[in-house]
């Protein structure tokens, strides 16, 4: 859940608007937790008008492309998180800073569409898949050498355990 309704951001920033204070009053007479708050409030309103307060429930999936441009904008120009995203038309600045910090950490495939959800059991038309494990498509040792060697140890580590 959102920590300010979409009425209550509206209320400061028109309370900012009408000039009855700056962003560190209002912020002190909203009981908002910080000025900066009020401030990027502001100025979402004035870049996006009313749906700049309001909280995206869109969950738009951007493309690789369009991730990896805005990284690019972000890193070789000066502007901040806030600035890019009203250029843009997005009114969360923390998506682009998670979109560059992963960029950063492991390059531009950080930023590609990660699959979701459990792996099919089945393929397409409708046939279990075969699974099988690396580990036991590989063959046994079984000969009878081998196996007295495998029960020595065995006793060795029982007797170890008893002492």
């Amino acid at each position: 859940m959102a920590a300010y309704s979409y009425e209550f951001k509206k209320k400061v920033v028109d309370a900012y608007l009408r000039g009855e204070g700056g962003y560190t009053f209002l912020a002190e007479k909203y009981g908002v937790k910080n000025r900066r708050q009020v401030l990027n409030w502001v100025h979402y309103y004035e870049e996006l008008g009313d749906d700049g307060l309001k909280r995206s429930r869109k969950n738009e999936a951007y493309s690789f492309e369009f991730k990896l441009g805005v990284v690019e904008s972000y890193l070789t120009s000066e502007v901040s998180y806030q600035e890019l995203a009203l250029s843009i038309g997005i009114n969360n600045n923390a998506l682009i800073a998670r979109w560059v910090n992963d960029y950063r950490a492991a390059g531009p495939d950080a930023l590609r569409d990660k699959k979701r959800g459990r792996r099919a059991k089945m393929n397409s038309s409708g046939k279990a898949v075969n699974i099988q494990r690396q580990d036991d498509s590989a063959p046994v040792d079984t000969s009878t050498e081998h196996v007295k060697q495998l029960e020595a140890e065995l006793l060795k580590l029982k007797s170890r355990m008893l002492i």
